[in-house]
């Protein structure tokens, strides 16, 4: 659902001078501009040329260094990129204000239009794999297989433990928030990330570590870090509460492509109850279970992910080139591309 709120800080406002965002081995990165929304794009060169395009989109609070760990161990398999949604990463807030489901749906399905990328294996966690769902719905042209890591897909019974972050979306929580931790230190804040998000949190290297507080310490400096936070996670509820065809499970019966679900058995976040329902309302589904994973399984157990990736390929068929198939529905506008 779009937001009705007008930005909270001007684009002339949004872009202080911080510490560079980390980059790994093998990595880059790039800005793209769009009408409307500025993204920061981190990709790896691919390991030969024609090899298939895929784009990973992170969750809440995340940024596309949530899929370094994945990435190369798929650089024989697909050409890799990662973007940073609105707000969120190295990318600025987008020029309306828009933090919905369907405001970063729009800024993907942007990315991917004009890069000409399409169609590509598509990957989303948490925010993201609600954002990638109403993408591979509304633009099957787009999206070749659908790759979701503990989507935040609407559910009935919410876990206690992920009740304070939806509760972010709540007007005055987050300058409560803000006052009640404000001698927190970065590392007390990323352990606390890491415990709520992780199965094992001394699965977290102590250079992972290391790096999640210096990118803690850069975002705290950024002016909208906290208003990103909360109109997402405001985006994530209202999201929840649609019905008839813009909800998500309604969207997710609509999903055409090849879809593999991996849910964890220890995500505090996302019930891992909802990976049955999910098996069912995706049309062609594949399910990993990872009983000792969290909610980024992606970075906890890449292997099997990327493992479990190279099946549903296998699975399907899909050769491992960079031909082009052809669009399975007229191009829309981009603003209309998302609807809901």
């Amino acid at each position: 659902m779009p937001s009705t709120e007008p930005p909270s800080l001007s684009p002339a406002n949004v872009l202080p001078k911080v510490a560079a965002v980390k980059v790994a081995d093998g990595e880059r990165l790039r800005s793209v501009q769009l009408p409307g929304v500025t993204l920061t794009v981190r990709s790896r060169p691919p390991a030969r040329e024609g090899l298939p395009p895929a784009l990973y989109v992170h969750g809440l609070g995340g940024s596309s260094q949530n899929w370094s760990a994945l990435m190369p161990l798929l650089d024989g398999v697909v050409d890799s990129e990662a973007v940073d949604l609105p707000g969120f990463g190295d990318s600025p807030p987008p020029d309306d204000g828009d933090y919905s489901i369907t405001g970063h749906a729009r800024a993907v399905v942007r990315l991917l239009d004009a890069a000409g990328r399409g169609p590509v294996h598509l990957f989303g966690n948490s925010l993201g794999g609600a954002v990638v769902t109403r993408v591979a719905a509304a633009r099957p042209d787009l999206v070749r297989t659908l790759t979701l890591v503990s989507p935040a897909l609407p559910e009935l019974r919410v876990q206690r433990s992920a009740v304070p972050t939806g509760m972010l979306a709540l007007p005055g929580v987050v300058a409560l928030f803000t006052r009640l931790t404000r001698e927190w230190t970065a590392e007390q804040r990323v352990r606390g990330v890491t415990t709520l998000c992780y199965g094992d949190p001394e699965r977290v290297s102590p250079e992972g570590f290391r790096n999640a507080v210096e990118e803690m310490e850069r975002r705290l400096r950024l002016p909208y870090f906290w208003d990103a936070m909360a109109r997402s996670a405001r985006g994530i509820v209202n999201a929840y509460t649609l019905g008839g065809q813009h909800g998500l499970w309604r969207q997710a019966e609509r999903v055409l492509a090849p879809t593999l679900l991996v849910y964890g058995g220890r995500d505090q976040l996302v019930g891992y109850r909802m990976a049955q329902r999910a098996a069912r309302a995706f049309r062609d589904s594949r399910l990993l279970t990872l009983p000792d994973a969290g909610h980024v399984a992606m970075m906890e157990y890449p292997e099997a992910v990327a493992r479990a990736f190279r099946e549903l390929l296998a699975d399907i068929g899909q050769p491992a080139t960079g031909e082009r198939t052809a669009r399975a529905v007229d191009d829309e506008p981009a603003d209309q591309s998302t609807g809901g």
